[in-house]
């Protein structure tokens, strides 16, 4: 089995599904796989990876584990106690040869979003680790160890930088299941207090490390339909995520909609409520220059929060962040597959993205094109009118 633990995931997964227990449990949902990379033929891979979706719905939550996720400050007894009833059904799950017959293959999770949310990343996991030991059977890592070894070493040992801090994110893409647990450990035993945590919660559990994460882009795209109204659903998002946690877990994400949407709507009460925000598209260093000038017009110390980078990041690119903003802000960095699948082929850059909420289409327009993965062109064309989003955005 590929995935062994269903607290094999993003800890974010975790602090959604509590908001939709408790807020949203009537919602339906549907999620689309999409491979970004030209020329991949996933389709001999279909049954594997249907058997490993099988296994994968036969996991319960342990006594160990739903005791691990009660010692976490912001979740609630009673969503460790639904945890302990939980199973994922794979018959909201279909895994088909794409209808262009070039290779492609279809996954579509339909279904309840409280029992479909947790299928989103170890399917991920499971296609890259199919994947890659058909393709590469019997790699040689050490090409991969001696990468992890640089760039280690680059931010270690580099004057200057003993404060900044990386975290692993890279779960979804990872190059296996093993790989990933190798990369951890190499990197807390050669950061020490600069490898802040993982997004894992299997790993952290594991490795003693500290489990990180927030919200995904998928918590914003639902409120396009769970919301009063399709302009106020960046509003009632982060209003409703703050009365569930009060506080706690308070990174906003910044590129539902864009930059510019996004500023508009984190006035000074959400500038003030949350402890930060996070880039995932467009330039990062633009876009850091923008959040700081934000937090001062909303008369806001910009040192007191924290700005979280996790846009395709690798050590060098962390550290040039790290120079252009330290002390003019708080900084965290999140870095993904260039740590978890840098082995030498080239990683699969595969998503699975929400497409619909409640029967109605959804969509995120972020500030780097060819990301938006909604298939009603009128209803994107509709949400650029409403948050004054150019077209040649998203």
């Amino acid at each position: 089995m590929i995935i062994e633990s269903l607290l094999d995931t993003d800890l974010y997964k975790f602090s959604m599904m509590q908001v939709v227990l408790h807020h949203y449990p009537a919602a339906q949902v549907e999620y689309r796989f999409k491979c970004r990379n030209p020329g991949i033929d996933l389709v001999p891979y279909i049954d594997e990876i249907r058997a490993e979706l099988a296994a994968l719905c036969e996991l319960r939550f342990t006594a160990e584990e739903l005791d691990y996720l009660r010692e976490m400050r912001f979740i609630k007894s009673d969503f460790v106690d639904f945890l302990g009833l939980f199973k994922l059904n794979s018959k909201y799950v279909t895994i088909e040869p794409a209808a262009a017959g070039n290779g492609e293959i279809d996954i579509h999770v339909r279904g309840p979003w409280l029992h479909t949310i947790l299928f989103e990343v170890p399917l991920l996991a499971i296609v890259n680790e199919v994947y890659f030991r058909n393709t590469q059977p019997g790699l040689d890592l050490a090409e991969g160890r001696r990468r992890l070894h640089e760039k280690v070493a680059m931010l270690h040992e580099t004057p200057d930088f003993e404060h900044c801090h990386i975290a692993d994110y890279g779960t979804r893409r990872r190059f296996s299941r093993d790989w990933h647990e190798e990369v951890l450990v190499a990197l807390r035993d050669g950061l020490g207090r600069q490898l802040a945590g993982t997004s894992n919660v299997w790993f952290a559990k594991r490795l003693g490390m500290t489990p990180l994460g927030t919200l995904a882009h998928e918590y914003l795209q639902a409120h396009q339909a769970l919301g009063p109204r399709l302009r106020d659903s960046m509003v009632a998002a982060l209003e409703t995520w703050a009365r569930e946690y009060r506080g706690d877990l308070g990174i906003a994400l910044s590129d539902v909609y864009g930059l510019e949407a996004f500023l508009r709507d984190f006035d000074m009460y959400f500038c003030k409520l949350f402890d930060g925000a996070r880039h995932d598209s467009g330039d990062p260093f633009a876009w850091g220059e923008r959040m700081i000038a934000h937090y001062r017009a909303n008369r806001v110390d910009p040192r007191s929060k924290v700005l979280v980078f996790s846009d395709g990041l690798d050590i060098p690119k962390v550290m040039q962040l790290y120079e252009h903003f330290r002390g003019r802000c708080l900084l965290a960095f999140g870095v993904g597959t260039n740590l978890s699948n840098d082995v030498g082929p080239e990683p699969l850059n595969i998503v699975i993205k929400m497409v619909r909420c409640n029967g109605q289409p959804v969509a995120k327009l972020s500030d780097s094109p060819g990301k938006n993965m909604c298939d009603d062109e009128a209803y994107v064309t509709y949400l650029r009118q409403v948050f004054e989003i150019p077209a040649s955005q998203g």
